[in-house]
């Protein structure tokens, strides 16, 4: 080691800079797999189960009136889903058949997006470490010659006090 630079000084800081995992994460997506996303991210959301609970109840409502209407009058518009609400629960089967395998695509690509930060992670750290110890080790080397120079210069203080 060149005993005039320290460990800090001679080391060559020679890496790859840090990516944005997100930034390429989203440029590689192909359509399909952005169009899960969205889905997933809109079906995932209190907006869309508030709006699908209104619906669902909006439904129910007008079937079970025009159920009633009808009833009392024979030439009021007939329920088009009368209780069960059968067309009701195959909407709902089918948007579920669908919804489902998409939610699934985006939470695989998610995954993949995690263990990618993660590898991530793992190299900045292993980054960090060698570069922590190059920082103990050039700190040891400065307390060295700080130590050397204190030394030196009492030695100095005690051949100048002589004369």
């Amino acid at each position: 080691m060149d005993t005039l630079r320290g460990p800090a000084a001679i080391y060559k800081h020679e890496h790859a800079a840090v990516r944005n995992v997100n930034e390429e994460f989203q440029k590689k997506g192909t359509r399909g797999q952005r169009v899960a996303d969205k889905v997933a991210q809109i079906v995932g959301s209190w907006p869309f189960i508030i709006f699908q609970s209104a619906i669902i109840l909006i439904w129910m409502g007008a079937n079970v009136y025009l159920v009633y209407m009808a009833g009392t009058n024979s030439d009021f518009f007939v329920s088009w889903d009368p209780y069960p609400f059968i067309l009701l629960n195959l909407a709902l089967s089918f948007q579920a058949a669908y919804t489902g395998p998409v939610v699934m695509m985006s939470q695989n690509r998610q995954n993949e997006k995690d263990r990618l930060m993660a590898e991530q992670d793992y190299e900045i750290n292993k980054k960090a470490e060698v570069e922590i110890k190059i920082i103990m080790d050039h700190l040891v080397y400065q307390d060295a010659k700080i130590n050397s120079l204190l030394d030196e210069i009492k030695t100095l203080k005690i051949v100048n006090d002589k004369n």
